[in-house]
């Protein structure tokens, strides 16, 4: 073996909860470790590292930026020519790891991959969280784990999923849905941030000292990304490239230097060539032929870089046929929300766009409340407001307000009353107009009572 091969080394790769080591033979679109089988036929195809190259930094920061669960992966670096010995060896080491002995051993071997990190992608130590704080908030740690947000925060990421949150106000209890991430202040003090749920992505300001142009807007309303690089400018004096996108779940902005992404040689089994490269590099959508999914079918979309999901993603703007089957199933309105069983009016409605009242909902705590919903078909999911945001959004255009529901959302809103069931003392039901035989017997009750007393007060008079 020559000596240029002598200094050569290869990166070793297993799962947490596994002791079976694999070599790392390039990164997925995902940014997780590409791997195949530790054995001579197989190495062709190992990411080999030369010990003047920067082989292993590049891998690292594709890694680190585009994977959402770094720390599930353990990394070991060994030479090229003992890999086969030594895989057998540490592979009975990871058996029994607080063994000092193997402790040491793999510790000798053993690649962390925020060595090659900026301070941004380090782990944030657990015990820098002020739970006490959060739980102001409704937020306990057992909470973040069971939706599976911790991890993504710790690695300072946006909360996967939205999270419940509760805030006082007038003596009152609001809760409110958002995604969660942790930032440092000017001082390094770990702060909660609370990404808010938006009606709209607000594209008529400038955002990070950028204006969109029409075009901007429309790619980032019909795609949810800008469609190219966008000079940004978060500080003063700090200018950069960066792909802008919408967050889906809350309609936040979001945008990503241009230089924290790596794109892959591959994506779903495509080979991607130079110009397809460019393109994606400058924001550009690509349009792939034969991709793989997951089931082993192919399939043909367009895949751009989503500012939010740091990395490519999949929509099929130009293939009419993916197009089709997608919307058939985001238009399906939903049976239910948040357990509440919707009518066929209220779906209908809801179908039509507009924008329909819904009473009876139960939070965690077992607390009723009510307020409205929008369906969104380009989204596939359901938008909820309280009152008070619902008369905001109507009074700004921006709802179409159910007529079917018209004297449900009076009585709700606005105290009023029909003549029908003006001496109905109880809650009306969801659209209910006329009052049911047992409250009609109560009102007439009511009726003749108030009569006799007024005709009492005549007499007297």
């Amino acid at each position: 073996m020559n000596e240029q091969v002598n200094d050569q080394e290869i990166l070793l790769v297993t799962e947490e909860g596994s002791n079976d080591l694999n070599v790392v033979s390039g990164i997925n679109e995902d940014g997780s470790p590409k791997t195949v089988k530790p054995s001579k036929e197989n190495e062709p195809d190992f990411l080999k590292i030369d010990k003047n190259a920067d082989v292993l930094e590049n891998f690292f920061k594709n890694f680190l930026s585009q994977y959402k669960d770094p720390t599930h992966f353990n990394f070991f670096k060994v030479p090229i020519n003992a890999f086969e010995n030594m895989v057998s060896v540490m592979e009975n080491m990871l058996k029994d790891p607080d063994n000092p002995s193997n402790e040491k051993f793999l510790g000798e071997h053993r690649v962390l991959p925020e060595a090659f990190a900026p301070k941004a992608y380090q782990a944030i130590d657990e015990s820098r969280i002020n739970w006490e704080q959060l739980g102001q908030l409704g937020i306990t740690k057992e909470k973040l784990e069971r939706s599976g947000s911790l991890e993504p925060m710790l690695n300072w990421q946006k909360s996967p999923v939205l999270v419940t949150i509760k805030t006082d106000a007038l003596g009152e209890s609001i809760y409110s849905d958002a995604r969660l991430s942790f930032r440092e202040d000017a001082d390094g003090n770990l702060k909660l941030r609370i990404h808010n749920i938006r009606n709209a992505p607000e594209l008529n300001y400038p955002f990070m000292g950028a204006t969109f142009t029409d075009e901007d807007k429309k790619n980032l309303r019909e795609t949810g990304n800008a469609g190219r690089l966008i000079e940004i400018e978060p500080r003063e004096g700090m200018k950069m490239q960066a792909f802008i996108s919408v967050d889906k779940l809350t309609n936040e902005l979001v945008a990503l230097r241009a230089d924290r992404i790596k794109l892959p040689a591959e994506f779903k089994g495509v080979v991607l060539n130079d110009e397809q490269k460019k393109d994606l590099a400058e924001g550009k959508a690509v349009f792939l032929k034969d991709m793989l999914s997951k089931k082993g079918t192919l399939f043909s979309a367009n895949i751009q870089i989503n500012a939010d999901r740091r990395g490519l993603e999949i929509y099929f703007g130009n293939n009419q046929r993916q197009s089709q089957i997608q919307t058939q199933e985001q238009d399906r309105v939903p049976k239910t929300f948040r357990k509440k069983e919707l009518t066929e009016d209220q779906r209908a409605s809801l179908q039509e766009g507009k924008t329909v009242y819904v009473s009876g909902l139960t939070d965690r705590n077992g607390k009723n409340y009510n307020g409205y919903i929008t369906w969104k078909p380009e989204e596939g999911k359901t938008d909820f407001m309280f009152a008070t945001d619902y008369k905001k959004a109507l009074e700004q255009g921006l709802v179409k307000p159910d007529d079917g529901h018209k004297v449900q959302v009076a009585v709700n809103s606005e105290g009023k009353t029909t003549e029908a069931t003006k001496n109905v003392k109880e809650p009306l039901e969801q659209g209910q107009t006329t009052p049911t035989e047992q409250q009609k017997e109560k009102q007439d009750t009511q009726q003749e009572q108030d009569e006799s007393q007024q005709q009492s007060r005549g007499r007297r008079m």
